[in-house]
C-alpha cells in the first residue's frame, strides 16, 4: 500500500504546483505633457473608459486561450478607433494637411514581425502592418507601396484621407504652424522637441507563454518630408522576443538612435536585469541623456509589467497576471 499512497502524494504535489498559465496585458495611449487642467472631468472619464474597452479586447482574447499577436492587434484597434488618441482616427496633421500614419507588429518567439509608414487611406494601420506580416515576404512597407499592398488585401477597409480629420488636431496643426512662422532662422533638432507625443500599443503574455507587441500612431504634429518616427521602426518602437516586449511613446528620433524597445528586452536577456530595472534605465537615463523624453510600456515572461515615463504624462492600463488591473493618465493618478 505504501507505492499507491506514494504516488497519490506525489501526483497531487504537481497538480498542486502546476500552476495556470500566465496571462497579461499592458497598454498605452501616449505619453506627453498633458496637464491635469487641461482635462475636464468627461474628458478624463471618456479616456479611462477607452483604455478600459481596449484592455476588454485585448483580455478576452488571451482569457480564452487566444494568441498574444491577436491580443495586441485587438486593443490596438481600439485605440485607433478613438479621437482621443494620435493614432488612426485621432492621429496628427502633416505639414501639408494631411495625415500619414505608421504602424508596426512583433510575434516574440517566432520573431515575425510587420510594420507600414506613410499610409494614408487604411482605416486600421495596424491591421495592414500584420497582413504585412503575415501575406508578404518583407517586413516594413512604405508610402505608395504599402498603399498598393493594401490594394492587394480586399479585406482591409479604406477611407479618405480626411476621415481622419479631427477638429483638436486641426487647432494643434494651426498653432504649431502659427509658432513656427513667429520663428525666424534655422534652428536645431534640439530646440524643436514636441510638446505633446501620441502614440498608441500594446504588449500581452498568453497562455503559451508568448509575447507580441504592436504600436500605432499618426507621427508628430507639422511633421514635413515623410518623416518616419520610432514606432513603426522594429527595435526601436516595437519589439517582441521570448523574454520581453515593449511598445515605445515618445520623440521618436531618440528612440530610433538608442534602438529603446530592443534594448530594454537586450538587457534582460543578456546582462539579466529585472524588466523594471532595464526599462527604467533606457526611458530615464539612456534616452534623456541624449535629449529626447517619453515614455515605454514594457512586459516579460513571468507577466512582470513596468510602464516607465519622464514627460508628465502617459496614457495607461494594465491587466497582471493575478487579474488585477488598472488605468492611469499622470504619474500620482491612482489606478482605477
Amino acid at each position: 500500500m505504501r507505492f499507491p499512497v506514494l504516488l497519490a502524494s506525489m501526483l497531487a504535489a504537481m497538480t498542486a504546483t502546476a500552476a495556470e498559465p500566465k496571462t497579461a496585458l499592458v497598454i498605452h495611449g501616449g505619453a506627453g505633457f498633458v496637464p491635469k487642467d487641461a482635462l475636464s472631468d468627461a474628458d478624463r472619464r471618456d479616456v479611462h473608459a477607452t483604455l478600459n474597452r481596449a484592455l476588454d479586447a485585448g483580455n478576452r482574447i488571451l482569457q480564452d486561450g487566444g494568441s498574444a499577436l491577436d491580443a495586441v492587434e485587438a486593443a490596438v484597434l481600439v485605440l485607433e478607433e478613438s479621437p482621443r488618441f494620435n493614432a488612426g482616427k485621432g492621429a496628427v496633421f502633416n505639414a501639408k494637411g494631411g495625415h500619414e500614419l505608421d504602424a508596426s507588429i512583433m510575434e516574440g518567439h517566432t520573431r515575425r514581425a510587420g510594420a507600414v509608414a506613410g499610409v494614408t487611406t487604411v482605416r486600421n494601420p495596424i491591421r495592414l502592418a500584420r497582413a504585412v506580416m503575415e501575406y508578404s515576404p518583407h517586413v516594413m512597407l512604405a508610402g505608395d507601396g504599402a498603399e498598393a499592398f493594401a490594394d492587394t488585401r480586399p479585406k482591409l477597409e479604406r477611407v479618405p484621407n480626411m476621415w481622419f480629420d479631427t477638429d483638436h488636431r486641426r487647432r494643434a496643426l494651426e498653432k504649431a504652424q502659427r509658432e513656427e512662422a513667429s520663428k525666424s532662422g534655422a534652428r536645431p533638432l534640439e530646440d524643436d522637441a514636441p510638446k505633446y507625443f501620441g502614440t498608441v500599443g500594446a504588449v500581452a503574455l498568453d497562455k503559451q507563454g508568448h509575447i507580441a507587441a504592436a504600436t500605432s500612431t499618426g507621427g508628430m504634429t507639422n511633421k514635413k518630408w515623410g518623416r518616419v518616427g520610432d514606432a513603426p521602426i522594429i527595435g526601436a518602437g516595437t519589439w517582441a522576443d521570448e523574454r520581453c516586449g515593449v511598445s515605445g511613446t515618445g520623440w521618436g528620433e531618440y528612440y530610433i538612435r538608442s534602438a529603446a524597445a530592443h534594448d530594454i528586452c537586450a538587457r534582460v536577456a543578456y546582462r539579466g536585469d529585472s524588466l523594471q530595472a532595464a526599462a527604467e534605465e533606457v526611458i530615464n537615463k539612456v534616452i534623456p541623456a541624449m535629449g529626447g523624453d517619453g515614455g515605454a510600456i514594457a512586459l516579460d515572461r513571468e507577466g512582470n509589467i513596468a510602464m516607465p515615463f519622464n514627460s508628465g504624462s502617459m496614457f495607461r492600463g494594465w491587466v497582471r497576471p493575478d487579474g488585477s488591473r488598472g488605468t492611469a493618465i499622470h504619474e500620482d493618478e491612482p489606478a482605477r
